[in-house]
């Protein structure tokens, strides 16, 4: 089946059909990122490095964690 046909197949369903798989779509996207960010953020990740490194500053009295800063709404 190729895009048209797809895109086509979505444009015949009911609104809230269209609803549903927007909302799935998203979901789906949404699920992608997160895992992109936590492999990123794991040992040898592409983020590891800079993570270590805030711990760092943190340990030397350089930052501290956001649970300890000012508080904005």
């Amino acid at each position: 089946m190729s895009l048209p046909d797809i895109q086509r197949a979505i444009e015949a369903l009911p609104e809230e059909e269209q609803a549903q798989l927007a909302t799935w779509v998203a979901d789906r996207d949404l699920a992608a990122w997160d895992a992109e960010i936590e492999g990123d953020f794991t040992a040898g990740g592409a983020g590891a490095a800079l993570l270590d490194s805030v711990r760092q500053q943190v340990r030397e009295g350089k930052s501290k964690p956001l649970s300890q800063g000012p508080r904005h709404l």
